[in-house]
């Protein structure tokens, strides 16, 4: 009796030990998936959430911590800064991605922020591949993890767009891929590899695109159930180019590879390259942490040709909760459910097109800038005799030819001058601003922070144009962004999993404490050009 009694209660005892190891969190997580949706605004996890799923976007908000005040902290708001800016934990005028592309005064000519001439295409002819982070000037979170592992620690990056894998990824990756439209492939450059892997080449083989397109794009829904957007034939949406009006159902040929961009599927594409490379890589297998830094761009594409009001957009971000509900599912069944810590956020918002806000009596216009420089130079070859004074735009900075002004001797004081008054007797735009002098200028906050953190000395302008709310530059039809205004500053940042409890902030975060946070939950070193602060609701 006594022996019975004694199995018992080792038995219990063993029990025990082994539920209190499995309610045990692990020391650190097998993987971080760090998710990025272009384009997307913070209330766009809200607006369409009466048709989410119980397992996307809501088990986010259920189970996740919520910073609800989550800001980009610069100007420009746009992709290559906004992605540089969420894994450097910094800003423009420290890690010096100041643009999409921006003017080199030294090559005198456009600069593409991860073109690089010394590296080749690998997965597809043609120079989509000519790239690397080396215009990077700091380090990302991705390259800290790296380094405290001695390297062991591996980090991938995959988008459909370049900048989007690259920069994120940072200048250690293991690999970064990006899709190649002309091909239907996804690629990579000599930066990080000679060849594919043998799974990519598998993963292009299938040809996904062709197929996706194949099937056309319909609404998921009845069309006149989506009542958070607009009548679904607007003259302010842009129409693909084979179609005669922005009408569903939009039809594809099955050959427009390069089509898919602008689509749900590509979405759906992008989720299935992330997983063949976590299997591909054994990503989360191994004794360190491993990070996956994903970036959905086709929300952008949809966005700037439809407009944020659009069916497509709802229809788009209801596809985008079914599929991250199966990326959810997917990582709880390879990593185990609470083994991988996982963040969402944006690169940065979007505006109204300005037909759907001229429609509904809210402040709105157009700026043709091309006309507006053409109109400065006419000005200042009149009275200073430089027949081309400026000679390039690039994130609302007006570059001057600096060589051209000093040949004659001429300073840049009264040219700058000159090139204010003009933009400010100009409708649509607020102010204008000497950059040099920013820190002087009389400007409200944020707007002078986020206008000084945007400025690069050696990449940056002579001039800043502050356009006002609601303005766009060019034509009335499709959406944009780039612009100080909480409409394209203001993103969404949810965490979830490993050591995250579910809660919410509703204190004012930043786009640049995301970094330092994702630092601090695996105790490794902030990226080298930090300027964030770490979220410290998380580790209450």
């Amino acid at each position: 009796m006594r022996s019975i009694q004694q199995w018992l209660v080792a038995g219990l005892l063993l029990l025990s030990a082994v539920n209190t190891a499995a309610q045990t969190p692990a020391s650190k997580p097998k993987i971080v998936v760090g998710m990025m949706v272009d384009q997307m605004r913070w209330d766009y996890l809200y607006r369409y959430s009466a048709r989410y799923g119980n397992g996307g976007f809501k088990r986010l908000l259920r189970e996740g911590f919520k910073c609800e005040q989550t800001y980009i902290n610069y100007a420009p708001t746009v992709t290559a800064c906004g992605h540089t800016s969420v894994y450097t934990g910094s800003s423009p005028a420290v890690h010096g991605i100041v643009d999409n592309d921006w003017y080199s005064r030294e090559l005198q000519r456009g600069v593409y922020c991860t073109e690089d001439s010394t590296e080749t295409t690998v997965g597809a002819e043609g120079k989509a591949g000519n790239m690397s982070p080396r215009n990077l000037l700091v380090s990302t979170v991705t390259d800290e993890l790296r380094l405290a592992t001695n390297f062991r620690s591996k980090v991938v990056g995959v988008a459909l767009k370049d900048r989007a894998s690259i920069l994120p990824a940072g200048h250690t990756a293991n690999a970064a891929f990006w899709y190649d439209g002309k091909s239907g492939n996804f690629i990579s450059s000599t930066y990080y590899m000679k060849a594919l892997p043998d799974w990519a080449q598998r993963f292009n083989a299938q040809q996904l695109p062709v197929k996706y397109l194949a099937k056309g794009w319909e609404t998921l829904y009845p069309l006149n159930s989506y009542v958070q957007s607009d009548a679904d034939n607007k003259d302010y949406e842009k129409s693909f180019g084979h179609e005669k009006a922005p009408v569903f159902p939009h039809t594809f040929t099955g050959r427009e590879s390069n089509g898919i961009r602008t689509t749900p599927y590509g979405n759906t594409l992008t989720f299935a390259f992330a997983k063949a490379a976590i299997e591909g890589y054994s990503l989360g297998a191994g004794t360190e942490t491993d990070f996956l830094a994903v970036s959905f761009s086709s929300p952008d594409a949809v966005g700037h040709q439809f407009g944020p009001n659009s069916i497509e957009e709802e229809d788009l971000y209801l596809r985008l909760d079914k599929d991250l509900e199966e990326f959810f599912t997917y990582l709880d069944k390879r990593f185990g459910k609470g083994n991988y810590l996982y963040f969402i956020t944006a690169d940065h918002g979007v505006s109204q097109s300005p037909g759907f806000l001229e429609e509904h009596k809210l402040p709105t216009g157009l700026l043709d800038a091309d006309a507006l420089v053409k109109d400065i130079n006419t000005a200042i070859a009149a009275q200073f005799g430089i027949a081309k004074g400026v000679v390039a735009v690039s994130a609302y900075q007006l570059y001057l030819d600096h060589d051209a002004f000093a040949d004659r001797k001429i300073p840049l004081q009264p040219v700058i001058e000159l090139v204010i008054r003009k933009l400010k007797a100009t409708p649509g735009i607020a102010d204008a601003v000497s950059l040099p002098e920013l820190g002087t200028a009389a400007l409200h906050e944020p707007l002078r922070t986020m206008l000084i953190n945007g400025y690069n000395k050696q990449r940056g302008g002579d001039v800043i144009l502050l356009m006002q709310a609601g303005w766009k530059d060019g034509g009335r039809s499709g959406a944009t962004h780039g612009l100080w205004y909480p409409y394209d500053a203001h993103i969404p940042l949810v965490w979830m999993g490993w050591g995250i409890k579910p809660g919410k902030t509703y204190r004012t975060t930043g786009m640049t404490d995301i970094a330092p946070t994702v630092a601090a939950l695996l105790n490794i070193q902030v990226p080298s050009g930090n300027i964030g602060q770490v979220v410290w609701e998380l580790f209450k």
